[in-house]
């Protein structure tokens, strides 16, 4: 692990009791696959970390320092094929309450070894929706409670990813995916403004297969062609079934086509 511009043994790190982001959940972070020791998308990772920092309110994070302490912690796990890379960072030393105190951040840069996504993946829409107009919305924040709930609900119905709409109906997002679906032969995914995470999966699969941001309701996944999600650690993974009932298609010709693309170009650079 690497804390604060140190790397340690993970048996030796530690943050404190009062740190912010254990005490109330405030802090950002970034998931990172890494393969052979090397991190995919890291500047777009950063990129978004200091977006969502700023959303948050927290100060500039050092994002060379992060990069410097990512490609250190990466080093030590070269010979694994698949590892997640976490970076977090949260507010720091603070008060037993809201209020933040004058202390820096905490900035944390943590690996651990990832399993291979399964070929296809069930989900399940859950009751809760997002607010599409939160004071957290679209931030990659550390207070994933609400996502906790969500894919816990999603497993007692044999779901392995929950999917969320927004307040108005529309489809928005898994607890850590994006969603794209097949809708009269049109490859679309909600907009950032339904309430979504700007996933960098999602932004690749926009820019390398066409797909279209289209404002879709949440009981067309259920009725759509084929559909799938995109994440860090899943790449593009067939939807297989919505709340029981198995799509047309898994995977159908766009989805297909969407992970051939996606696996060509991400092995072209590791840093797109």
């Amino acid at each position: 692990m690497w804390i604060n511009g140190k790397l340690l043994p993970d048996d030796e790190a530690s943050v404190s009791i009062f740190d912010h982001g254990l005490v109330v959940g405030d802090g950002v972070f970034e998931t990172i696959k890494v393969q052979h020791g090397a991190p995919f998308a890291l500047t777009r990772h950063l990129r978004r970390l200091g977006t969502s920092a700023a959303g948050l309110g927290l100060p500039a994070p050092d994002l060379e320092a992060i990069r410097a302490g990512a490609m250190a912690v990466c080093a030590e796990a070269a010979g694994a094929p698949l590892a997640r890379l976490r970076i977090t960072v949260t507010g720091g030393i603070s008060p037993l309450g809201s209020e933040r105190g004058g202390s820096p951040a905490t900035a944390i840069v943590a690996l651990a070894e990832q399993g291979p996504p399964t070929e296809s993946v069930d989900v399940v829409t859950v009751p809760w929706p997002r607010n599409e107009r939160g004071a957290l919305s679209g931030l990659k924040t550390t207070s994933y409670g609400e996502n906790v709930r969500a894919l816990a609900y999603a497993a007692d119905r044999g779901g392995k990813e929950a999917i969320f709409a927004n307040t108005v109906g529309h489809l928005c997002e898994g607890t850590g995916t994006n969603v794209f679906l097949v809708v009269g032969g049109r490859l679309v995914t909600p907009p950032l403004s339904a309430g979504c995470l700007a996933g960098v999966t999602r932004a690749l699969v926009l820019e390398w297969s066409g797909a279209h941001e289209e404002d879709v309701p949440l009981a067309a996944l259920a009725g759509a062609e084929e559909a799938f999600l995109t994440g860090t650690t899943r790449d593009v993974q067939p939807i297989r079934r919505v709340n029981g009932s198995e799509l047309a298609a898994v995977p159908g010709p766009a989805t297909r086509k969407a992970a051939e693309v996606f696996a060509m170009r991400s092995a072209e650079s590791p840093d797109p």
